[in-house]
């Protein structure tokens, strides 16, 4: 079950090359809101961007900072330093709200006309 609303849902989708890691971008010049969720276990390979703050809505979340791994649960929040060196896994069922200083970090999916 999806644990955010249906306003949510219906923001633009991300283009993330995860599979079954589906994300609604809501976006700024000053950055971005990803509101995501796993559809099945996903693993993010190590890699850095710009600073990074999100909290666990549903699930856990494996996270490795700079070599240190954490686990976090919903209500937990954490925070990537820019630059910084991360990666993550993901188990089915978890969700997430991420905010990235990039305000490019991900591009919206382009939807067809008329669709929503």
């Amino acid at each position: 079950m999806n644990p955010f609303p249906r306003w949510i849902l219906d923001l633009p989708g991300v283009e993330t090359p995860f599979s079954g890691l589906e994300g609604r971008l809501l976006a700024s010049p000053d950055g971005q809101a990803v509101f995501f969720r796993a559809e099945r276990d996903v693993e993010v390979p190590p890699h850095s961007h710009g600073a990074q703050w999100g909290i666990v809505v549903t699930g856990r979340l494996e996270l490795t900072v700079g070599g240190e791994t954490s686990v976090y649960g919903p209500g937990d929040t954490y925070e990537i330093p820019a630059g910084a060196e991360h990666s993550a896994r993901l188990p089915a069922g978890c969700s997430v709200i991420d905010f990235f200083q990039d305000p490019d970090r991900y591009e919206p999916v382009r939807r067809n006309a008329g669709s929503r």
